[in-house]
Order: C-alpha cells, then sequence, then structure tokens
C-alpha cells in the first residue's frame, strides 16, 4: 500500500509540476474551444430554412411541378446550413435537438408524397405497372433516418432524389422512357387523406403539452348491448417538459414541406380543381399551413396554462393544424362529389 500511495504522490508531482503541466493546460483549452465552436455551430445550423417559391419549379408538363417541388425538399433536408444533422455524431446532438426534430417532420412528408407518386399519381390504374423510377425512390426515403455510417443516411437518401430527378427527365422528355403523371380527383384526395391523418396527428400531439384526460371504454363494456356509449376517464398524457420543443418543431418542419408540396400540386392538379371547384378550399389550406411559419421570437418554446400568463407555443400551432385539417374535411368531400 505504501509503495501505491507514493506512485501516486509522485504521479500527483509530475502533473502539477509546471514545466510539465502546460500541455495539459493547452489540451484543456483546445477542448473548451472545440466545445464552444460546436455550441456556436450547433446554433447556426439551428436556424430553419427559408421558404422558397414553387414557381421557379413551374413546368407546362403535368406532374414536373409537383416532382419538382419534391426533390426541393428533399433536398433542403441534405443541402441547408450544417447538412442533415439527425444522425450526427457531434456533441451538440445532446443539447440541439430541434433541427433534427423538424427534419423529421420534413422527412416523413417526403415519404408520403414518394409513396403517392409510386402508388397513385404516376399509374393509371391499380393494375398497371408502376414506374421503375419511382420505385427505386419510395422506399431510399423509408430508409433509417438515424443511421450515420454503413450506409449513411444521406447517401442513401441521395439515391431517392437521382431516381426522382431520373422519373422528372422522362415525364418531361428529356430522356427516354415515357413517365406518366394521372391528375385525377381520386389520387388527390388520396394524397390529402394522408395529409389529414398526419395533421390529425400533429395536432393531437401538440395538444397534450398541457395534458389531456382521455376517455376510454372499458372492454368489459363495449361488448355488451347498450354499454358500448359509456366511457370512463383514463390516464392524463402529456407531453414530457423535454420533449415538448421536439414535438413542435417536429410539426414545424412537418407544415413547412407541406406548403411547398401543396403549392407544386395545385400547380399540376389546377383543372381537378377548378372542376370541382375547389380552388378556394385548397388555397384556405394553404394558407392556414403558411401561419405555422410565422417567426418564433421567444428563444424557448414556451408551455403556458391555456388562459395563463405566459404563451403556448405548441396550442397555436395546433390551432393552425386544426384549422388546416378541418379546411382539408371540406376539400375532400368537393374532390369527392362527382
Amino acid at each position: 500500500m505504501r509503495g501505491k500511495g507514493g506512485f501516486i504522490e509522485r504521479l500527483g508531482d509530475r502533473v502539477l509540476d509546471p514545466a510539465l503541466s502546460r500541455p495539459w493546460r493547452w489540451a484543456f483549452w483546445l477542448l473548451a474551444g472545440l466545445l464552444l465552436l460546436d455550441v456556436a455551430l450547433g446554433w447556426y445550423w439551428s436556424d430553419e430554412p427559408d421558404q422558397f417559391q414553387v414557381s421557379e419549379h413551374r413546368s407546362d408538363t403535368r406532374g414536373a411541378t409537383t416532382t419538382a417541388t419534391l426533390i426541393r425538399v428533399a433536398e433542403t433536408l441534405l443541402e441547408k446550413p450544417g447538412g442533415y444533422l439527425r444522425n450526427d455524431m457531434l456533441p451538440h446532438q445532446f443539447w440541439l435537438d430541434n433541427m433534427p426534430s423538424w427534419e423529421y417532420g420534413a422527412l416523413v412528408q417526403v415519404r408520403d408524397m414518394a409513396r403517392s407518386l409510386r402508388r397513385d399519381m404516376s399509374r393509371s390504374q391499380s393494375q398497371s405497372q408502376e414506374d421503375p423510377a419511382l420505385a427505386i425512390a419510395e422506399p431510399q426515403f423509408n430508409f433509417d433516418a438515424d443511421s450515420w455510417i454503413m450506409p449513411a443516411t444521406e447517401s442513401e437518401y441521395r439515391r431517392g432524389i437521382r431516381a426522382l430527378e431520373t422519373y422528372l427527365a422522362r415525364l418531361t422528355g428529356k430522356e427516354p422512357g415515357g413517365a406518366r403523371f394521372y391528375a385525377r380527383a381520386d389520387n388527390l384526395s388520396d394524397w390529402l387523406n394522408e395529409v389529414q391523418n398526419r395533421l390529425g396527428s400533429l395536432s393531437l400531439a401538440l395538444s397534450k403539452s398541457v395534458g389531456r384526460q382521455e376517455l376510454r371504454v372499458p372492454r368489459a363494456a363495449a361488448d355488451m348491448p347498450g354499454e358500448a356509449g359509456k366511457a370512463v376517464s383514463g390516464d392524463q398524457e402529456k407531453t414530457p417538459w423535454l420533449k415538448i420543443d421536439n414535438v413542435f418543431y417536429e410539426a414545424r418542419g412537418a407544415t413547412w414541406a407541406l406548403v411547398h408540396l401543396m403549392k407544386g400540386v395545385q400547380e399540376d392538379f389546377a383543372g381537378v380543381l377548378e372542376e370541382k371547384n375547389a380552388r378556394t378550399s385548397y388555397r384556405q389550406v394553404i394558407r392556414e399551413l403558411e401561419a405555422t411559419q410565422a417567426t418564433v421570437w421567444s428563444p424557448v418554446i414556451l408551455n403556458g396554462s391555456g388562459f395563463g400568463i405566459l404563451a403556448n407555443h405548441s396550442l397555436v400551432m395546433a390551432n393552425y393544424i386544426s384549422r388546416a385539417n378541418a379546411a382539408l374535411i371540406d376539400l375532400r368531400q368537393l374532390l369527392q362529389q362527382g
């Protein structure tokens, strides 16, 4: 024990020796500087991308505007300042998670549109052959959003973008192959149904920032005639305090992507909307979604009570999303009318 103690004392003396401690101090300041740089870059990378003009991608070829807009939204995920951050391994991932949540919200909308293109909009009927480029693009965007390496998420999503570019080139006649796009009311309604479901889920998740007392029907009562209408209070569901900003920014990213995709779809389905007298209803949905992109002036996402002193940003976001969802219901009814 004495020998061990003496070794520790000698080691401590060497570490504290002014002639030898200088490298340790340099190492400490270097590490501190790198951490500060990572924090500064993290804050800069957390700045949300600006909206772009869908009219820049307008084309006389039906379906080209929608596809080009989808490509631009997907590229934004990879090419914005800092690139794709959700799968980062740097220290800032532990304290700056708003942008990764934003990315995931936008990514879900990219996945839904890619699936709708492959399944419905590029096919004349359910028994027709799917487009080979879209058959590649759709599963690429469904790759694990958190994969850092072997393979990296970015490389898989870029393959999806290249497949979409191939479809767009064939659609516009720049490459041989004759891709198709069918701007029918049923195709539009099916995609809007996906949008409606997503917005409903986001609105519910945002509303849980203040807690919700769910009503549930007991299984025994549900199986008995006349008892199905008897509900009891269930557990209160409330978003954990540290997750409130994640839910908010996921909704923010989803609605950012939807604003652009809906504007692109509006160009390609203009004839359907005019025929169904649904143009005004469609624009109302876009207007409500655009309101979700207003500047957030607070440095943090506040979670005040419904009628309390402090604001509740989640409930404000939920309000706009719910209004957009209500307008979507009316819009789909117009599209389904003969």
